[in-house]
């Protein structure tokens, strides 16, 4: 089975966390935290940031590594690295996805994310305090 290795941002702002809807595939409707495949030879912090400026059009600075998640789909296996950000230059603008949101923590479960992101969901949630 094929492994995709991806870095994913959960970028932060005045508590909230930024999340995006996939506006096509077999995945279409579906909630993620912005990011990429990464690249051969590429860091997944080069990933990420690359990721950003193609898909949001903004600079972002990373501020921590928060977890790698791995997760089982039926055709392959994913593994996310996981990093807290902010926006540093820009604005946040979408590209390839259909919607965004910034969401609340009271808010977080408030969209439905797909399978391995909702396990970066119950990360942020076990590790808020150092997080935002």
């Amino acid at each position: 089975m094929k492994t995709i290795r991806v870095s994913a941002a959960i970028i932060h702002d005045d508590g909230r966390v930024y999340a995006t809807r996939r506006g096509c595939g077999e995945l279409k409707g579906m909630w993620e935290f912005p990011g990429g495949k990464r690249e051969a030879g590429e860091t997944g912090e080069e990933a990420l940031i690359r990721e950003i400026r193609e898909e949001l059009d903004a600079g972002i600075k990373i501020d921590s590594f928060l977890a790698t998640i791995e997760y089982q789909y039926p055709d392959f296996h994913l593994v996310m690295d996981c990093y807290t950000a902010t926006v540093i230059e820009g604005k946040l603008t979408l590209k390839e996805h259909d919607d965004a949101r910034w969401l609340s923590m009271e808010e977080i479960d408030s969209v439905k994310w797909l399978p391995a992101d909702m396990l970066v969901v119950e990360e942020i949630k076990r590790n808020i305090s150092k997080m935002l």
